[in-house]
């Protein structure tokens, strides 16, 4: 029997919502016994839990792609070299699908992240790199020790530098703990667009099916002044989002 819309309902609303409800149950439902094992693999270090997390990964790329009809596409090329990675945050999608992009990436959060019962633990075993606005040399240092172990693993260190998901369209300023890992870390930064909010969008239960793109920017060279480096790295995380109108 078709499913009846009300006036106000725009078409295809319905089959989204059913597609949303059934990536829902489906993905979260699946996720609980990678929680599990990834409890029991962090006494086995980093590996065996990045093991787990890629899993899970490909888990939530798959469902995305035949449940809500998502396909990824990937304009450009990502280093095989371990570098610092500066992707637009949009949408849950991308915080997920960049543990199989990306080659076991750690990712640098804010410490509070880590203060989480039982997922703390899991995290800081993983390599998740603890970034605090407030830290003082010490802080610096075990950052940089950080970026350092995990690029000396072959893993590029990802940060999501406008700090909280923003909708598709919107280009706020750099937060400053991008400013101080490109100058702590001083290395080539590789920077991603990511056009996701346009169908997972931010606080939103609906998820449309369509085309997510990724645009890898060219690489951005350490030692630059940091008003440059902020500019292109800001101009190129936004090149999927639509012209900023001239005033």
């Amino acid at each position: 029997m078709p499913v009846a819309l009300s006036p106000l309902t725009p078409p295809g609303t319905a089959v989204t919502a059913v597609r949303s409800a059934l990536f829902a149950l489906f993905f979260y439902g699946l996720t609980v016994p990678f929680v599990l094992a990834a409890l029991l693999a962090a006494p086995l270090g980093w590996r065996a839990i990045a093991a787990v997390a890629t899993g899970w990964s490909r888990l939530h790329r798959l469902l995305a792609r035949w449940l809500l009809g998502q396909r990824i596409v990937i304009e450009g090329t990502l280093p095989e070299e371990p570098r610092l990675v500066i992707c637009k945050h949009e949408s849950m999608f991308e915080t997920i699908d960049s543990l199989c992009l990306l080659r076991r990436p750690a990712i640098a959060a804010k410490r509070e992240l880590l203060q989480i019962p039982f997922w703390g633990r899991v995290a800081r075993t993983y390599g998740l790199i603890a970034v605090e606005r407030a830290g003082g040399a010490a802080t610096l240092r075990r950052i940089r020790a950080d970026a350092q172990a995990a690029f000396s693993a072959g893993r590029p260190v990802l940060l999501y530098p406008e700090g909280t998901r923003v909708a598709h369209g919107e280009r706020p300023r750099l937060k400053a703990g991008f400013a101080g890992l490109y100058a702590l870390l001083d290395c080539p930064v590789v920077p991603i667009a990511v056009d996701s909010g346009r169908l997972s969008p931010r606080n939103s239960f609906l998820k449309r099916a369509g085309t997510i793109t990724y645009r890898i920017g060219a690489p951005i060279p350490p030692g630059l002044p940091r008003a440059e480096a902020e500019r292109r790295v800001h101009a190129a995380i936004n090149a999927l989002n639509p012209p900023e109108r001239a005033d």
